[in-house]
C-alpha cells in the first residue's frame, strides 16, 4: 500500500504516544514509499541532544507535519478527506480522537485507529470500531478483549525498540560500586510503583550495596496520587508547583537519601546509557495496555527484568529472557473493569531481586535473551508489520 499516512497524535520523546509519532515519522516512508505526518503537536524541546544525523532525517517530516497542522486548524468544518490513510488515537472506553460520525478526521483511502486501553468496560466497542477500516491493538490482551466485546475489525500492532539506541554496550561504571534496581513509567497505581517500593525496602535491608534508581516523571503528575489506594504505604502528594513528590514519598517510605535516585525527565534518546548502568529492572505493573514499552527499552539493553505475568507483559515474556512475577491475584477496582488485571506477590518480586543478586551469570544470560528477542522488534520491524496489517483493510 502506497499511500501517506497520518497519524492525530503529537510527536515527543518524553511519553509514549510521541515515541510511537517519532518512528512512524522515521520509518513508514522507508517501508511504504510514502511519507508520514504528525497531525498533533511536535514537543521540538524534547529532540534536545538527539544526534545531528537524526535530527537531519526528520527535519523534513517534521516541516512538513507542522505546516499540515497549521493549515488544517485553519480550515473551516467539516474537513475534507485527509489524502491517505489516517490513523486516530484511542485510549480508555475507546475514546480519544473524535470518529468521522462524530465531524472528526477521515482518511480517503483508510480510517484507522490505534488503541491502547486499561479499562475493560467497553460498553459500546463494537458500535465504535465500525467507525474505522480496523483496529490496531498495542497488545494481543487488547485484542482479546475487544474481541470478546464483538469487534472483529481488530490486529495487534505492538511497539518497537530503537536498535541503534537501546542495545547491550559496555557500562560507563558510575554506579559500580552498587546493585542498581531501576524501575521507570509514569508514577501511578496501575503501573505498581508501591509494590517496587515495599520490595525494595525489604531487598535494601539485607543488601545495604542496592540502590534504587526511578524515572518516574511524566508530564501527567497529577496520576502519581492513585498510588495511594495502597494504605500500605505513606501517601505521595504534590509539591506547590504541581510536581509529584517522588523524593518525599520514597523518604516518608523508609528508604533513605543515599539508597535511592530519582533520574527525572530523561528523553527517549539518552535513556540507554543510564539503563545499561542497572543491574536489574523490575515491572510489577498491574496492567499494561501496550507491552510496557520501558520495559522493552530496558530488555533490549540487556538488563535482566522482572515482569509481571499479565496483559500487555505477556507478549513479552519467553523462555529464560527475563523472571517471571508468576504469582498474579485478581483486582477489583469500583471505578474500572479490570478483566486481566493482576496483583503481583512482593514475596516474589523480593525472591526475583535476590536470584539477580545471588547468580549473576544467569542474570546475565538472562539479560542477553532478552536482548536477542527485543532485537525482533525494532520500530523498522514492527512499523512493517503496521504496514502490513493496512494492506489487509485497504480498498
Amino acid at each position: 500500500m502506497k499511500s501517506p499516512v497520518y497519524f492525530d497524535w503529537g510527536v515527543s520523546t518524553l511519553f509514549g504516544w510521541g515515541v510511537y509519532g517519532l518512528a512512524l515519522l522515521r520509518h513508514w516512508q522507508g517501508v511504504s514509499g510514502s511519507p508520514a505526518f504528525a497531525v498533533g503537536q511536535i514537543q521540538l524541546n524534547s529532540l534536545a541532544g538527539m544526534d545531528p544525523l537524526s535530527l537531519r532525517a526528520l527535519a523534513d517530516p517534521l516541516i512538513q507535519s507542522d505546516h499540515l497542522r497549521l493549515a488544517l486548524e485553519a480550515m473551516p468544518l467539516p474537513r475534507p478527506p485527509l489524502d491517505g490513510i489516517l490513523i486516530n488515537s484511542l485510549g480508555n472506553q475507546m475514546t480519544g480522537s473524535p470518529p468521522p460520525s462524530a465531524g472528526g478526521m477521515s482518511g480517503s483511502v483508510a480510517t484507522t485507529a490505534a488503541i491502547f486501553f486499561e479499562n475493560t468496560d467497553l460498553p459500546h466497542a463494537a458500535a465504535i470500531s465500525r467507525e474505522y477500516a480496523v483496529i490496531l491493538a498495542g497488545s494481543s490482551w487488547c485484542e482479546a478483549v475487544l474481541r470478546e466485546r464483538g469487534v472483529e475489525n481488530v490486529a495487534t500492532v505492538i511497539q518497537g525498540v530503537d536498535p541503534s539506541i537501546f542495545h547491550p554496550a559496555p557500562r560507563s561504571g558510575s554506579l559500580a560500586d552498587r546493585f542498581a534496581v531501576f524501575s521507570g513509567g509514569k508514577i501511578e497505581y496501575r503501573k505498581g510503583q508501591d509494590l517496587v517500593v515495599i520490595a525494595f525496602r525489604a531487598f535494601a535491608k539485607r543488601h545495604p550495596e542496592a540502590i534504587l534508581v526511578t524515572a518516574w516523571h511524566s508530564p501527567w503528575p497529577i496520576t502519581a496520587v492513585t498510588i495511594n489506594s495502597n494504605p500500605a504505604l505513606f501517601p505521595i502528594s504534590l509539591t506547590e508547583d504541581g510536581e509529584s513528590d517522588i523524593s518525599g514519598w520514597i523518604a516518608g517510605n523508609g528508604i533513605g537519601a543515599d539508597q535511592f535516585i530519582d533520574l527525572g525527565t530523561i528523553p527517549n534518546h539518552q535513556m540507554a546509557r543510564v539503563l545499561r548502568e542497572m543491574d536489574v529492572a523490575v515491572f510489577p505493573n498491574r496492567c499494561e495496555g501496550g507491552t510496557n514499552l520501558v520495559a522493552m527499552e530496558c530488555m533490549a539493553c540487556g538488563i535482566p527484568t522482572i515482569l509481571s505475568d499479565n496483559t500487555g507483559h505477556k507478549d513479552l515474556i519467553a523462555a529464560d529472557n527475563c523472571y517471571v512475577l508468576s504469582r498474579q491475584s485478581a483486582i477489583i477496582l469500583d471505578d474500572r473493569g479490570t478483566q486481566g488485571w493482576g496483583e503481583s506477590d512482593v514475596d516474589e518480586i523480593v525472591e526475583s531481586l535476590e536470584a539477580v543478586w545471588q547468580q549473576r551469570d544467569e542474570s546475565r544470560r538472562r539479560g542477553a535473551m532478552g536482548a536477542e528477542a527485543m532485537a525482533q522488534l525494532s520500530w523498522r520491524r514492527q512499523i512493517g508489520r503496521l504496514h502490513d496489517v493496512l494492506q489487509l483493510y485497504g480498498p
